[in-house]
């Protein structure tokens, strides 16, 4: 979010948005709180997380959530996804490289929204102005 402050301390207007990537018309990657992770939001995190830890449960725990929710979204997203993104066996969990690459673009993507975001509240007027 970004804010435009006025002269009046309490007054002012803001150019708010939120950044997700959609896939067949539903929210599938973006982030969020861990109760949004079934909207699609959130789950770059979770992915960033599998990445870090090897381990959708661990993944979870650092999340605050159960492992359930973990292991749903991430099912969610493989059968959305034309091959796999996560990818599980007795040794852990990994990213694969089509979730690598779906990462970065979703950061280089949010990073050109919230410059757009920043532009945007530049150009609102202040009240009474």
């Amino acid at each position: 979010m970004v804010v435009c402050y006025t002269r009046r301390m309490n007054t002012q207007l803001r150019a708010d948005g939120r950044f997700w990537l959609t896939l067949d018309g539903k929210n599938f990657l973006g982030r969020g709180r861990v109760e949004l992770l079934q909207r699609g939001r959130g789950r770059v995190e979770l992915l960033q997380r599998i990445r870090e830890t090897g381990s959708i449960s661990k993944a979870a725990k650092t999340m605050k959530m159960s492992y359930k929710a973990a292991w749903d979204a991430v099912d969610a997203m493989n059968t959305a996804w034309d091959t796999p993104l996560v990818e599980s066996g007795p040794a852990g969990s990994r990213l694969t490289p089509d979730a690598e690459r779906l990462i970065a673009a979703y950061q280089q993507a949010e990073a050109r929204h919230a410059a757009f975001m920043l532009k945007l509240a530049q150009s609102l007027p202040e009240p009474g102005a």
